[in-house]
């Protein structure tokens, strides 16, 4: 059984990036997925800095993330853009996921082999779109395949209930189907 952590790269309260992963996350368990959401929000972490690492080592909230990213097949990942790219807050999670901890640590030991799925939604007109594209670079340079397929909904405000659904049938028919597709290549590479 393929095993996918969902993620935000959001970490501001009642975010519409969180909203849309548990979607997306619900959408793989139903395609037979085990699926962890990891909240950005509940689980800060300083900014990144090597001094800061070398004198306190890790954050155990950013321990927690890695750990979490090793322990899963794939990733679903949402994030809101900020200045034409992904959200700062995803930038340092991931940073900090990336640092060997051991000189027995292979490099890169969270991301390398792992399959994504990405998605962004927001209030504005390009849903987010601008920074799919430098996430999908990043995740591809330190050997995260990421799937081709993607979908940026934009005036999430009119497409999402006050429970956090969809409303838009084709909206979540578009999630479902990227969600879909990671279970359906996870199964057929971890079997």
């Amino acid at each position: 059984m393929a095993k996918i952590l969902a993620f935000s790269g959001s970490n501001r309260k009642d975010s519409w990036n969180y909203k849309l992963v548990k979607i997306a996350a619900a959408a793989a368990e139903k395609a037979g997925a085990e699926v962890t959401l990891f909240d950005l929000a509940e689980h800060p972490m300083p900014l990144f800095g090597q001094d800061l690492e070398a004198e306190e080592g890790m954050p155990a909230n950013a321990e927690k993330f890695k750990q979490l990213l090793i322990e899963h097949d794939g990733f679903l990942i949402a994030t809101p853009e900020h200045n034409s790219s992904y959200s700062a807050a995803l930038k340092n999670a991931i940073d900090w996921a990336s640092r060997v901890q051991s000189q027995d640590e292979p490099a890169l030991k969270a991301f390398k082999g792992k399959t994504a799925a990405i998605m962004a939604c927001s209030p504005g007109a390009l849903g987010g779109m601008r920074g799919l594209v430098p996430l999908r670079m990043l995740l591809s340079n330190i050997s995260v395949l990421v799937l081709p397929q993607q979908l940026a909904i934009s005036q999430i405000h009119t497409h999402m209930d006050e429970h956090g659904l969809l409303t838009d049938a084709s909206k979540q028919a578009g999630i479902e189907s990227i969600a879909n597709e990671l279970v359906s290549l996870l199964n057929k590479t971890t079997a």
